[in-house]
């Protein structure tokens, strides 16, 4: 089996203070280093209308090339459509769907599943243009909500 180097880096290296062109070198390799693993993280950028790269890699059934994922973040005052502007042509699918919503009152995580009655849920789905935000017959009034997606890019 074999396993993915997580993005670690050491608290501490020697640079040589004798030679400049070994540390010239060692500078080099130095901060090659911290840029791929800065760049291997999980980037917590969350913005409104603006396709941000998450900096995750995914590895979908065994491809050899991995495959980075994109995030939106979606606000809205109601259940109902919300276009979503994402090409689906050049995604491989969406790995998260969620988000929160209030009734002015009490937060609810979307989506939202009762525990005791279908009626009060609220569920999100993408189709190849919008988010459709479907509330139940007896579900809380949505005053505000905010939809995030995460879906694995072709390009």
């Amino acid at each position: 089996m074999t396993f993915q180097q997580s993005p670690y880096l050491t608290q501490q290296r020697s640079f040589p203070n004798d030679n400049i062109q070994a540390l010239t070198v060692e500078v080099d390799r130095s901060y090659i280093d911290i840029a791929q693993k800065v760049n291997a993280r999980t980037i917590g950028i969350f913005a409104v209308s603006k396709q941000i790269v998450t900096g995750e890699q995914w590895y979908i059934n065994g491809q050899p090339n991995k495959q980075q994922t994109l995030r939106q973040v979606y606000t809205t005052s109601g259940s109902g459509t919300i276009a979503h502007g994402i090409n689906v042509s050049t995604t491989s699918g969406f790995t998260r769907i969620y988000g929160t919503a209030t009734d002015g009152t009490n937060w609810y995580p979307l989506p939202y599943v009762s525990s005791s009655n279908a009626n009060e849920q609220i569920s999100i789905q993408i189709t190849p243009t919008d988010i459709v935000i479907t509330a139940g017959i007896s579900a809380p009034t949505i005053t505000s909500a905010t939809i995030i997606l995460e879906w694995l890019s072709k390009v």
